[in-house]
Protein backbone atom coordinates (compact mmCIF):
# COMPACT_ATOMS: atom_id res chain seq x y z
CA UNK A 1 0.00 0.00 0.00
CA UNK A 2 0.84 3.65 -0.40
CA UNK A 3 2.27 4.99 2.87
CA UNK A 4 3.27 8.40 1.55
CA UNK A 5 1.46 11.45 3.02
CA UNK A 6 -0.82 11.73 -0.01
CA UNK A 7 -4.34 12.63 1.20
CA UNK A 8 -6.24 10.61 -1.44
CA UNK A 9 -4.26 7.37 -1.76
CA UNK A 10 -1.82 7.44 1.16
CA UNK A 11 -1.79 8.43 4.83
CA UNK A 12 -2.37 12.15 4.37
CA UNK A 13 -5.67 12.15 6.25
CA UNK A 14 -4.45 9.95 9.10
CA UNK A 15 -3.76 11.15 12.62
CA UNK A 16 -0.92 10.02 14.86
CA UNK A 17 -3.47 7.87 16.73
CA UNK A 18 -4.49 6.20 13.44
CA UNK A 19 -0.86 5.46 12.64
CA UNK A 20 -0.11 4.11 16.13
CA UNK A 21 -3.16 1.84 15.97
CA UNK A 22 -2.00 0.44 12.63
CA UNK A 23 1.59 -0.07 13.80
CA UNK A 24 0.91 -1.56 17.22
CA UNK A 25 -2.55 -3.15 16.87
CA UNK A 26 -2.81 -3.92 13.16
CA UNK A 27 -6.08 -1.97 12.86
CA UNK A 28 -7.04 0.40 10.04
CA UNK A 29 -8.70 3.77 10.72
CA UNK A 30 -12.04 2.21 9.68
CA UNK A 31 -11.61 -0.51 12.33
CA UNK A 32 -10.75 -3.39 9.98
CA UNK A 33 -7.84 -5.71 10.70
CA UNK A 34 -4.63 -5.64 8.71
CA UNK A 35 -3.18 -8.94 7.53
CA UNK A 36 -0.01 -9.81 9.46
CA UNK A 37 2.05 -9.71 6.28
CA UNK A 38 2.36 -6.18 7.65
CA UNK A 39 4.59 -7.06 10.64
CA UNK A 40 2.62 -5.29 13.34
CA UNK A 41 3.09 -8.27 15.73
CA UNK A 42 6.72 -7.10 15.97
CA UNK A 43 5.95 -3.39 15.79
CA UNK A 44 3.62 -3.82 18.78
CA UNK A 45 6.85 -3.90 20.84
CA UNK A 46 7.91 -0.43 19.66
CA UNK A 47 7.98 2.43 22.12
CA UNK A 48 5.36 5.14 21.73
CA UNK A 49 8.15 7.64 21.17
CA UNK A 50 9.58 5.69 18.24
CA UNK A 51 6.12 5.36 16.68
CA UNK A 52 5.67 9.11 17.03
CA UNK A 53 9.11 9.81 15.54
CA UNK A 54 8.42 7.50 12.60
CA UNK A 55 5.13 9.25 11.94
CA UNK A 56 6.87 12.63 12.01
CA UNK A 57 9.43 11.37 9.49
CA UNK A 58 6.81 9.93 7.12
CA UNK A 59 5.15 13.32 7.03
CA UNK A 60 8.34 14.91 5.71
CA UNK A 61 8.25 12.69 2.60
CA UNK A 62 6.77 13.83 -0.72
CA UNK A 63 3.17 12.68 -1.33
CA UNK A 64 2.72 10.14 -4.11
CA UNK A 65 -0.68 9.67 -5.74
CA UNK A 66 -0.72 5.95 -6.55
CA UNK A 67 -3.35 3.56 -5.27
CA UNK A 68 -2.32 -0.05 -4.60
CA UNK A 69 -4.34 -2.92 -6.04
CA UNK A 70 -6.74 -4.79 -3.77
CA UNK A 71 -5.75 -8.11 -2.20
CA UNK A 72 -6.61 -11.27 -4.11
CA UNK A 73 -7.20 -13.91 -1.45
CA UNK A 74 -9.31 -17.05 -1.57
CA UNK A 75 -11.90 -18.06 1.01
CA UNK A 76 -11.61 -18.05 4.02
CA UNK A 77 -8.49 -15.86 4.00
CA UNK A 78 -10.44 -13.00 2.42
CA UNK A 79 -12.54 -12.63 5.61
CA UNK A 80 -10.71 -10.03 7.70
CA UNK A 81 -12.83 -10.65 10.80
CA UNK A 82 -11.09 -14.00 11.26
CA UNK A 83 -7.90 -12.07 11.98
CA UNK A 84 -9.41 -10.98 15.29
CA UNK A 85 -9.18 -14.56 16.56
CA UNK A 86 -5.64 -14.86 15.20
CA UNK A 87 -4.65 -11.75 17.13
CA UNK A 88 -6.05 -13.17 20.36
CA UNK A 89 -3.60 -16.03 19.96
CA UNK A 90 -0.50 -14.30 18.65
CA UNK A 91 -0.59 -10.51 19.09
CA UNK A 92 1.02 -9.14 22.24
CA UNK A 93 3.74 -6.66 23.08
CA UNK A 94 5.88 -9.00 25.17
CA UNK A 95 9.51 -9.55 24.23
CA UNK A 96 10.44 -13.11 23.24
CA UNK A 97 13.84 -13.49 24.87
CA UNK A 98 14.72 -12.45 28.41
CA UNK A 99 17.89 -10.41 28.80
CA UNK A 100 19.37 -8.81 31.93
CA UNK A 101 17.76 -5.52 32.89
CA UNK A 102 21.15 -4.05 33.73
CA UNK A 103 22.70 -4.79 30.32
CA UNK A 104 21.91 -1.86 28.01
CA UNK A 105 23.68 -3.48 25.04
CA UNK A 106 21.52 -6.62 25.15
CA UNK A 107 18.43 -4.53 25.84
CA UNK A 108 19.15 -2.45 22.75
CA UNK A 109 19.96 -5.50 20.64
CA UNK A 110 16.73 -7.20 21.64
CA UNK A 111 14.70 -4.10 20.78
CA UNK A 112 16.33 -3.81 17.37
CA UNK A 113 15.85 -7.50 16.54
CA UNK A 114 12.45 -8.21 18.07
CA UNK A 115 10.71 -4.87 17.43
CA UNK A 116 12.17 -2.41 14.92
CA UNK A 117 13.98 -4.96 12.76
CA UNK A 118 11.12 -7.53 13.02
CA UNK A 119 13.70 -10.25 12.25
CA UNK A 120 11.52 -13.01 13.68
CA UNK A 121 8.80 -12.40 11.10
CA UNK A 122 10.90 -14.14 8.46
CA UNK A 123 13.55 -16.03 10.40
CA UNK A 124 11.18 -17.86 12.79
CA UNK A 125 9.16 -20.86 11.50
CA UNK A 126 5.35 -20.78 11.59
CA UNK A 127 2.79 -23.21 12.92
CA UNK A 128 -0.23 -24.34 10.82
CA UNK A 129 -2.21 -21.26 11.89
CA UNK A 130 0.53 -18.92 10.77
CA UNK A 131 1.67 -18.06 14.28
CA UNK A 132 5.38 -17.94 15.12
CA UNK A 133 6.91 -21.04 16.70
CA UNK A 134 8.94 -19.23 19.34
CA UNK A 135 10.44 -22.50 20.58
CA UNK A 136 12.52 -22.26 17.39
CA UNK A 137 12.95 -18.48 17.55
CA UNK A 138 15.10 -17.25 14.63
CA UNK A 139 15.62 -20.86 13.56
CA UNK A 140 14.78 -20.27 9.89
CA UNK A 141 12.11 -21.79 7.72
CA UNK A 142 10.53 -21.79 4.26
CA UNK A 143 10.41 -18.48 2.44
CA UNK A 144 6.91 -17.08 1.75
CA UNK A 145 8.28 -15.60 -1.48
CA UNK A 146 9.05 -18.87 -3.26
CA UNK A 147 11.06 -22.06 -2.95
CA UNK A 148 13.96 -20.59 -0.98
CA UNK A 149 14.70 -21.15 2.70
CA UNK A 150 15.09 -18.38 5.24
CA UNK A 151 18.39 -19.02 7.11
CA UNK A 152 18.74 -20.00 10.73
CA UNK A 153 20.31 -17.00 12.50
CA UNK A 154 20.26 -18.46 16.00
CA UNK A 155 23.55 -19.48 17.70
CA UNK A 156 22.96 -23.12 16.75
CA UNK A 157 25.47 -25.28 14.90
CA UNK A 158 23.12 -25.15 11.90
CA UNK A 159 22.82 -21.40 12.25
CA UNK A 160 25.49 -18.86 13.08
CA UNK A 161 26.85 -20.60 16.15
CA UNK A 162 30.44 -20.43 14.93
CA UNK A 163 30.23 -16.74 13.97
CA UNK A 164 31.97 -14.29 16.27
CA UNK A 165 30.47 -11.02 17.43
CA UNK A 166 32.72 -9.30 14.92
CA UNK A 167 31.55 -11.63 12.13
CA UNK A 168 27.90 -10.75 12.75
CA UNK A 169 28.47 -7.01 12.97
CA UNK A 170 30.68 -7.02 9.88
CA UNK A 171 28.16 -9.00 7.83
CA UNK A 172 25.40 -6.55 8.74
CA UNK A 173 27.62 -3.68 7.64
CA UNK A 174 28.98 -5.17 4.41
CA UNK A 175 26.73 -8.06 3.38
CA UNK A 176 29.62 -10.55 3.44
CA UNK A 177 29.61 -13.68 5.59
CA UNK A 178 32.63 -15.31 7.26
CA UNK A 179 32.46 -18.00 4.53
CA UNK A 180 33.16 -15.30 1.89
CA UNK A 181 29.57 -15.54 0.67
CA UNK A 182 27.21 -12.60 0.39
CA UNK A 183 23.62 -11.95 1.39
CA UNK A 184 21.06 -12.54 -1.34
CA UNK A 185 17.35 -12.26 -2.08
CA UNK A 186 15.40 -9.87 0.15
CA UNK A 187 18.11 -10.00 2.83
CA UNK A 188 20.36 -8.03 0.51
CA UNK A 189 17.90 -5.11 0.78
CA UNK A 190 17.67 -5.55 4.55
CA UNK A 191 21.44 -5.41 4.83
CA UNK A 192 21.58 -2.10 2.97
CA UNK A 193 19.44 -0.64 5.73
CA UNK A 194 21.44 -2.37 8.46
CA UNK A 195 24.54 -0.68 7.05
CA UNK A 196 22.94 2.66 7.93
CA UNK A 197 22.76 1.77 11.61
CA UNK A 198 25.42 3.01 13.97
CA UNK A 199 28.28 0.62 14.68
CA UNK A 200 27.00 0.45 18.26
CA UNK A 201 23.60 -0.77 17.09
CA UNK A 202 25.12 -3.46 14.88
CA UNK A 203 27.26 -4.57 17.82
CA UNK A 204 24.14 -4.71 20.00
CA UNK A 205 22.37 -6.93 17.46
CA UNK A 206 25.41 -9.21 17.38
CA UNK A 207 25.47 -9.42 21.17
CA UNK A 208 21.79 -10.31 21.27
CA UNK A 209 22.11 -13.03 18.63
CA UNK A 210 25.05 -14.62 20.44
CA UNK A 211 23.19 -14.44 23.76
CA UNK A 212 20.38 -16.45 22.17
CA UNK A 213 22.30 -19.63 23.04
CA UNK A 214 21.01 -19.41 26.60
CA UNK A 215 17.41 -18.97 25.39
CA UNK A 216 17.58 -21.99 23.11
CA UNK A 217 19.04 -24.12 25.89
CA UNK A 218 16.04 -23.26 28.10
CA UNK A 219 13.48 -23.91 25.35
CA UNK A 220 14.97 -27.31 24.57
CA UNK A 221 14.29 -28.39 28.17
CA UNK A 222 10.59 -27.45 28.04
Amino acid sequence: PNISPDPSSGLGNWSLADFASAMKRGVRPDGAHYYPAFPYPSYSRMTDQDVSDLWAFINTLPPVSTRAADHRLSFPFNIRRVLGFWKLLYLNDEMVVSVPDDDPVLQRGRYLVEALGHCGECHTPRNPLGGPDNSAWLGGGPSPEGNETIPNISPHEKGIGDWTLQDIAYSLETGFTPEFDSFGSSMADVQLNMARLTAQDRDAIAAYLKQMAAYRAVMQKI
